[in-house]
């Protein structure tokens, strides 16, 4: 627990950006970051990060959160049977008014809701999700996130960055000459995230969105198991994210970091977590697909590229869904 402690007050950026900050390293996304971004884009290639929401999702392993539920409230077989039996049903006053749109005319249309978790699937993790000893990010007290949602560092509060950078993905899977998947009890170290970013002859930048490829979302799409673990970043990586100024870290696994406590610090979970969120302020990006990206960066040596991943502006969320693109 020393190592930790010492860790922590090393990366933390409480008042860094002035005593009011709810951006934390998003805060390395200058204008000129942006624009930076933009002009890594040589030939027009936009590849999707996000995976489906659905009801075959990661999440539905685990009983607090479920997978997406999808309904649909007005479909095509409506049309027809409204328009016969609606209007003389007064009891019904939605059926009514729906009638009244089918009536003598060709107009038709299909209608849906979702209801799940926001961190259902590819998401980010907001400041405000992960705190200890009653602190988030920045100092904030961590009662100010009631049942009414996060009163600081929410996620709607990024919106102002976008987020836009430029992102570079280090590609674990191919360092380690693995097939497709990176197994549990071997964490991604610091010194090895070095190799992998000489080996790749790209350069980590301040304000980048650094993407860690292990593998784990193309193995679960042939698996299906989505308790099943995969190697991580060992907690001990926030210091290496801390001294490269990056603005944000994705992944395609469950949790970004290695969850073998093992490999942790002694008496705590998600050691990475707490550092990342509450002290330096840093947010994850958990479930991205990054197999397409991976495969394309390996085919022509490019690994670095415009990312633009802005999360659902949901007022108060600790967390959002979000469906990424690389833009090479």
């Amino acid at each position: 627990m020393n190592d930790f402690r010492r860790v922590a007050d090393d990366v933390r950026n409480w008042g860094r950006w002035g005593d009011d900050d709810e951006l934390g390293t998003l805060n390395f996304i200058t204008a000129d970051k942006v624009a930076e971004a933009a002009a890594t884009v040589k030939k027009g290639t936009v590849i999707s990060l996000g995976g489906d929401f659905g009801a075959n999702g990661p999440q539905g392993a685990f009983k607090f959160r479920q997978n997406p539920v999808h309904v649909m409230t007005v479909d095509g077989g409506d049309a027809q049977t409204l328009v016969e039996y609606a209007p003389g049903w007064a009891r019904n006053s939605v059926a009514q008014e729906l009638s009244s749109f089918f009536v003598d005319n060709p107009f038709r249309f299909n209608d849906d809701m979702i209801v799940m978790p926001l961190q259902a699937a590819t998401q980010w993790d907001a400041l405000s999700h992960v705190y200890y000893e009653d602190k988030l990010y920045n100092g904030f007290p961590a009662d100010s996130v009631t049942s009414f949602g996060a009163y600081h560092c929410g996620i709607d509060k990024v919106d102002v960055k976008g987020i836009t950078s430029r992102g570079v993905l280090l590609d674990v899977v191919a360092h380690r000459g693995a097939e497709v998947f990176c197994e549990p009890g071997n964490p991604i170290t610091p010194a090895e995230l070095d190799d992998i970013v000489a080996e790749q002859g790209i350069e980590i930048r301040r304000g980048d969105v650094v993407v860690v490829h292990t593998g784990w979302w193309t193995r679960f799409l042939s698996t299906g198991d989505g308790q099943e673990a995969g190697s991580g970043l060992d907690w001990t990586c926030a210091s290496w994210l801390h001294d490269h100024e990056v603005a944000a870290v994705a992944a395609d696994n469950l949790m970004v970091e290695d969850p073998d406590p093992a490999n942790g610090v002694e008496g705590t979970f998600l050691p990475m977590h707490m550092l990342c969120l509450r002290d330096m302020g840093l947010m994850l990006g958990e479930y991205w697909d990054l197999g397409a990206l991976a495969a394309d960066c390996a085919a022509d040596g490019v690994y670095e590229f415009q990312l633009i991943a802005p999360p659902l502006k949901v007022v108060g969320a600790v967390g959002a869904p979000v469906s990424p693109i690389a833009i090479k």
